[in-house]
């Protein structure tokens, strides 16, 4: 499924000049995401389909995975999405052109992995040690670190303990505890998913970090309890938290663009299938400090 497409047909078809198709095609950088779409859909236009791909992400990052790539790459790829607990049959058995995974790093999902026919992208979490042609994301680790640095500049000198509210462990989760813990030794961290309990038997907790979610059910605990937190960091600018940070119930919220993430992933299937020419790379995201005064809304 390679396109044999000369950039004199994808520019006729897409309308372009060859110039701009060229540099759309090995990302020197200078033209519109719009413009660089209309170049991925003239040359699915060309092959009248799309690259069949497997997405395999969390439950809870789905919808907008899908909802990027039906809007970055129309037509380009079209993918067939699974849950995390499937992986390792998807893995050994995909006959698509690609997988883009986002899947804890484990010895039974490195090993399938490296039985995988197609080229595997990992998205978000990266797997290192993997036989992964590409990663996309954010590094998890000095997201955690960030988050760290945040709180303890907030809290400066005054005591007090923090709280980690832990998730489900997947979705990047453990490498953000893992950075978090790493760069906050000064501090007592207790780390639980019961925030009322905690709450209750824990009087000196003043910050709070959420690595995974669960932002608005930590501000109605405190709330319930008539307790108050001097530093609050979250992770992720969906509608939820974008509503805290308005009522500025949260101090900051670590974000990145999900976006450049997914379209760099899809991007690198493509590459690796020789589809797009240029070298299959990786897409290092850097971590973006939200607060009140600079979110986009």
């Amino acid at each position: 499924m390679k396109h044999p497409y000369r950039i004199r047909e994808i520019a006729a078809r897409a309308g372009l000049s060859e110039a701009t198709v060229d540099r759309v095609l090995h990302q020197r950088g200078g033209v519109r995401e719009s413009t660089a779409r209309e170049v991925h859909r003239a040359i699915a236009a060309l092959g009248q389909e799309g690259f069949p791909i497997d997405v395999v992400v969390p439950e809870n990052t789905a919808d907008a995975v899908r909802l990027v790539l039906e809007t970055e790459l129309p037509v380009v790829l079209s993918p067939r999405f699974h849950p995390v607990a499937a992986a390792v049959d998807v893995l050994t058995r995909a006959r698509s052109q690609g997988v883009l995974l986002t899947a804890p790093d484990t010895p039974e999902i490195v090993e399938a992995i490296g039985r995988a026919e197609v080229p595997v992208v990992t998205l978000g979490t990266d797997l290192p040690d993997s036989k992964r042609v590409a990663f996309a994301g954010i590094d998890q680790a000095d997201a955690g670190a960030t988050a760290a640095y945040l709180v303890g500049q907030w809290l400066a000198d005054r005591a007090g303990e923090v709280l980690v509210v832990r998730g489900a462990g997947d979705d990047g989760e453990e490498e953000r505890v893992a950075g978090f813990r790493a760069a906050m030794t000064a501090r007592r961290l207790i780390e639980a998913a019961a925030v009322d309990q905690v709450l209750a038997g824990n009087p000196a907790i003043r910050a709070v970090y959420a690595p995974a979610g669960n932002a608005a059910r930590v501000v109605d605990a405190y709330a319930e309890q008539h307790r108050i937190y001097d530093v609050f960091v979250a992770h992720g600018l969906d509608d939820t938290n974008a509503a805290l940070l308005r009522a500025h119930k949260l101090s900051a919220v670590l974000h990145h663009d999900l976006r450049a993430d997914v379209r760099n992933a899809g991007l690198a299937i493509l590459r690796a299938q020789g589809a797009l020419p240029g070298p299959v790379r990786s897409h290092p995201a850097a971590v973006q400090v939200i607060t009140p005064f600079n979110a986009p809304f």
